[in-house]
């Protein structure tokens, strides 16, 4: 890219919280249709659209719902007739409008929601957890995670390229970290409009847009007679789905510059690294810390952040992971009852290294759960248990959980524990 056509990616340079850099991006998104019904950590996101709307710079039908099942129904159907929509909801407001996002996934309908991760009640909890998010993994939406508010306002408008290509129209979740992402104010370079038009085109849902002049049927009652198809159909639409979205950053580069090296993951002082830790949103700011320092201590870590979660990068993933001698897996989320106790990330990792005909140690690593801060402390032992699993010590226990008040954690007094 020569300088003169650098000068015209990035209008201006602003400090921005995670809301507020998506709330631009749906601004030179150009986008149709919002409905709301904000609840934390996402609310500023709206609050930010509905001042955009009123001071003229977005020409855009706001709204506002009865519910997150209202409001995910209004933006389904918006689609469904050829608008491009948005949405967004966070926690438990997310699983109340579950039934709405399944049948928008089933539909093939490419709407962007916003998720500020919220942990699921009870008990009350607002704090940042990623299972609200992670809820519709296996439900054919893509699923990525920002972790600066420039990820953030670049991922809204790479979300609406790849959801909205023929070849994969799904729904696009894009998650954001409550509190640490969505509240947290970063330096953004916000894209210049006519730039994001070019990367950008219109909507166009083509023959499948709901219409009298076109009729189809969406959503029929089909049972035994269609639905494996159709999962097929999906199944196809997530596969094709990685293609596009390399072909989609390749175009992002181009007009934007350098900005990702790899679509699905960064890599961070992993060249020579002995071992990496593996994680999701915003763990990655005290990871890339304690990488630093243990670096000057002659430790070689490094650390693989996560952005893609569905279409899961499982080639590019195993190729990277396969050279090192441990892998410490982050989650931020749990699965009770799972194989080995361990966490959501833990099984799709291990899975992604199982044909290996050798695979790097694996740990796994649950904390930050409630929105409870993950210090550089915290890593920093995470990496030495890494290492020393690389070097060939005992894993037992496979599932570590860090940062966690054991005793009370048990809650089951010694004599009655099994």
């Amino acid at each position: 890219m020569t300088l003169a056509e650098k000068t015209i990616a990035y209008e201006r340079e602003e400090l921005l919280t995670g809301c507020q850099a998506v709330a631009q991006a749906v601004r030179l998104a150009d986008v149709d249709v919002i409905a709301a019904y904000p609840i934390r950590p996402y609310t500023e996101v709206m609050d930010n659209l509905s001042r955009i709307i009123a001071d003229g710079q977005l020409d855009a039908e706001y709204i506002v719902a009865d519910s997150e099942h209202s409001q995910f129904e209004i933006v389904k159907h918006a689609s469904s007739v050829g608008a491009r929509a948005f949405a967004g909801s966070s926690g438990t407001g997310w699983m109340y409008g579950f039934e709405a996002l399944v049948v928008t996934a089933t539909d093939r309908l490419p709407v962007l929601f916003l998720v500020g991760n919220r942990a699921l009640d009870d008990p009350g909890a607002f704090g940042v957890e990623h299972n609200d998010a992670l809820a519709i993994r296996d439900m054919g939406w893509l699923l990525c995670w920002a972790t600066t508010a420039q990820e953030a306002l670049e991922h809204v408008l790479i979300g609406y390229r790849v959801a909205e290509d023929p070849r994969v129209r799904m729904p696009m979740a894009l998650a954001l970290d409550g509190a640490f992402l969505t509240h947290s104010q970063h330096m953004v370079r916000v894209p210049a409009a006519e730039t994001v038009r070019r990367f950008l085109p219109p909507f166009d849902l083509g023959d499948r847009r709901l219409h009298p002049d076109n009729p189809i049927s969406i959503a029929p009652q089909v049972n035994e007679d269609w639905v494996m198809e159709l999962r097929r159909q999906n199944w196809e639409a997530a596969r094709r789905a990685r293609r596009v979205i390399e072909q989609a950053y390749r175009e992002f580069n181009e007009l934007f510059g350098e900005r990702y090296g790899t679509p699905f993951f960064d890599e961070y002082m992993t060249d020579d690294a002995e071992v990496v830790l593996v994680g999701l949103g915003t763990v990655a700011m005290p990871a890339r810390t304690a990488v630093r320092r243990l670096r000057e201590h002659g430790h070689r870590v490094g650390y693989v952040n996560l952005r893609w979660f569905r279409p899961f990068p499982g080639p590019e993933l195993r190729a990277s992971l396969a050279r090192f001698r441990a892998v410490g897996v982050i989650d931020r989320d749990f699965a009770h009852g799972s194989p080995d106790d361990g966490g959501v990330l833990l099984h799709e990792v291990r899975s992604c290294l199982y044909p290996l005909p050798e695979r790097p140690q694996v740990l796994n690593f649950l904390t930050g759960l409630g929105g409870r801060d993950i210090s550089i402390d915290d890593v920093t032992s995470m990496y030495e248990q890494t290492l020393a699993a690389g070097r060939g010590r005992a894993l037992e226990p496979a599932v570590r959980w860090i940062g966690v008040r054991e005793e009370a954690a048990r809650g089951v007094p010694e004599e009655r524990r099994p």
